[in-house]
């Protein structure tokens, strides 16, 4: 008999324990109860990004958060056609003219840096504050994370989390395949996605096939999608198609480089954590 009572004992204890955490809630103060919400959002955040990330080692969205804000503004606005061209392709299958054009013009130390290239984002937070266009600090890494997973706003707490996407994609993917995502998703006109789906628009053909004029003209294309286009090239336009043509002409880009390479253009750079702690001084 007393073993039996100790079974039912033991069950009900269980159960206590089972539902203690509920139970606690109703007894929490408010600063408990918010100080409880804010950890298991934190924690329940970290899990979600981490298994976002994890996923796009194979797969690739096919709609991104920016590719959703395009098409509401666009049948929002009667003056823009809706649209939405995007073609995935490997990164086997897109020219080394397009990797070469965009690294000599969108981040030179893609291939070294950890994700960030704190000289640059130095120099555009200085060239912002003055009030002169500059461009901007993002590195290739960065605008990955931005447009994979991201809509476009100038708020804040994006940069942040953008940052952390930023950590997760260096880590998790490797520069391949960095690079491979930044090519198909990468917005290149009015509803135009990917270098595929570009280089069908302008040129008629695929993007294996592009030149090192038309790699070019397409990376210039990127700072402002919406307004800058192959087919419509100002003079400005055309001058900075040379100089992009020109960094090109300096070799390949490896993005396999030696540890030796990483070892030489890492010792210049500096890390994010410096960023900050420079940031934070300047407030």
């Amino acid at each position: 008999m007393e073993k039996v009572l100790d079974s039912c004992n033991c069950q009900e204890d269980s159960r206590e324990r089972r539902f203690c955490g509920f139970r606690r809630w109703r007894y929490l103060r408010w600063r408990g109860r918010v100080w409880r919400v804010i950890w298991l959002s934190g924690l329940s955040l970290f899990f979600f990004t981490l298994l976002q990330v994890v996923l796009g080692i194979w797969f690739l969205p096919t709609y991104t958060p920016l590719m959703l804000q395009r098409s509401v503004e666009q049948m929002c606005r009667g003056d823009r056609a809706l649209r939405y061209e995007c073609r995935r392709v490997s990164l086997e299958d897109i020219s080394p003219n397009m990797i070469n054009a965009v690294v000599a013009a969108e981040d030179g130390l893609f291939p070294y840096h950890r994700g960030f290239d704190v000289k640059q984002m130095k120099i555009a937070y200085r060239g912002n504050k003055s009030g002169r266009k500059f461009r901007g600090g993002s590195t290739i890494s960065q605008q990955t994370a931005k447009n994979v997973f991201l809509p476009h706003t100038r708020a804040m707490w994006r940069k942040g989390i953008e940052a952390w996407y930023t950590v997760l994609i260096e880590r998790l993917w490797g520069k391949e395949r960095i690079m491979e995502a930044y090519l198909n998703v990468i917005e290149f006109g009015d509803g135009i996605y990917g270098v595929e789906a570009a280089s069908q628009h302008y040129f008629g053909h695929s993007a294996a096939k592009l030149s090192v004029t038309e790699a070019a003209q397409l990376a210039v294309t990127l700072p402002s999608p919406l307004k800058r286009n192959p087919a419509h090239q100002t003079p400005f336009y055309r001058r900075q198609v040379q100089a992009v043509k020109g960094r090109m002409a300096r070799g390949r880009v490896n993005l396999h480089p030696t540890e030796k390479q990483i070892r030489r253009h890492a010792d210049s750079q500096e890390g994010i954590i410096d960023f900050l702690i420079w940031y934070l001084k300047k407030k």
